[in-house]
């Protein structure tokens, strides 16, 4: 049965992380709705999310307790979707970074929502802080799965997102109401950075992804994770979590719906995964610290990510908030019209590619 809370549709929100590509079809779909949104932005950060959209944008750092007490004033609800995304082998810097920002940040956010008597909150969960089955990790991981923090290779950014719902529950435990909206690996438009399977569909595109691992994930689209988000504000019971998984597929199903959108492309070599492990074990490290700017497509931790077939039990979402996902082949679709539109990719140029083994 649908859960039958239902929070006041009157009042500002409060959005973090609105410039990223959760946030972005987050904001797009509150404004679709009709809601007055405020956006918090870092000064001197990407303002292209926001260009053309009736957003009121305040400036602060959620490093800074008293920046949000001032953003969060005077809203009815928010959505805490900002958070330092890494897959790279971390530095001390990058530890600090990681912690700060998700961390420290998802409790002051959480704690001035609180003293600003803010009605509702909503914080994006990730799926991997979400719990598994160290014995078979492919077995679908439930809401209530708490996270497996004994496994040497889980990534910092794993554990601190797992701390983060930590942080927001104890300011639930003193009178927050809030919820928890878990996002796997997100596929559409909006993807301005771009994200990981943003800058491979690209590269597939150009004709420069020359090989591929086996394995796969949880994804979502765009616009199933917003909804997912708007349905937990309005729905979700208090203190809960509640993971957003439009399916499991594994990187030749994405291949496979790359080629449908953009046209004939040679398929990408097949390559061991135990192999490219210890490839990647070997220069990410480095490149991390001495080229941090350079992207890394495959790192160890990204390799892990994807043999571990992690699948997502989303019956609770389902059940209780009416949620009810589309299909991951149409998000590609909308991920690829967005990457031509803003010159990321040419639309009609066919790259020859070189024949590739299976």
């Amino acid at each position: 049965m649908k859960n039958d809370v239902v929070t006041p549709a009157t009042g500002k929100i409060f959005v973090t992380g609105g410039s990223g590509h959760v946030g972005a079809h987050l904001v797009r779909r509150l404004l679709q709705d009709g809601e007055d949104v405020r956006c918090l932005v870092e000064p001197g950060g990407d303002r292209r999310p926001f260009e053309g959209l009736a957003v009121e944008l305040v400036e602060g750092d959620i490093r800074d307790y008293d920046a949000m007490l001032r953003a969060t004033a005077g809203c009815s609800r928010v959505f805490h979707v900002a958070a330092k995304i890494s897959i790279l082998s971390s530095s001390a810097n990058e530890y600090k970074d990681i912690f700060s920002i998700n961390v420290t940040g998802t409790r002051n956010v959480m704690r001035a929502s609180l003293e600003n008597g803010v009605q509702r909150a909503v914080l994006t969960g990730s799926f991997s802080a979400v719990g598994y089955d160290p014995d078979d990790p492919s077995k679908p991981s439930t809401d209530e799965m708490p996270h497996w923090p004994f496994d040497s290779a889980v990534l910092p950014y794993a554990r601190s997102k797992a701390l983060a719902e930590h942080e927001m529950l104890k300011v639930v435990a003193d009178g927050l109401d809030a919820v928890i909206a878990t996002s796997c690996s997100c596929v559409g438009a909006w993807d301005y950075i771009p994200s990981r399977m943003g800058r491979a569909m690209c590269d597939f595109t150009r004709g420069k992804l020359r090989a591929y691992i086996p394995g796969g994930f949880e994804f979502v689209a765009g616009r199933d994770i917003a909804d997912g988000h708007v349905l937990a504000m309005a729905r979700g019971r208090k203190g809960h979590k509640y993971v957003f998984a439009t399916g499991f597929h594994t990187l030749l199903d994405l291949i496979e719906m790359w080629r449908e959108v953009v046209g004939p492309r040679s398929k990408p070599m097949r390559l061991p995964a135990g192999l490219m492990s210890a490839v990647s074990s070997i220069y990410s490290g480095a490149l991390s610290r001495f080229f941090p700017n350079v992207p890394q497509r495959l790192t160890p931790g990204s390799i892990r990510i994807l043999t571990m077939q992690r699948h997502a039990d989303t019956t609770r979402a389902r059940t209780e908030l009416g949620w009810q996902p589309t299909t991951l082949a149409s998000a590609v679709r909308e991920a690829f019209e967005f990457f031509a539109e803003h010159g990321m990719v040419e639309r009609d140029v066919m790259v020859a590619v070189p024949a590739a083994a299976e």
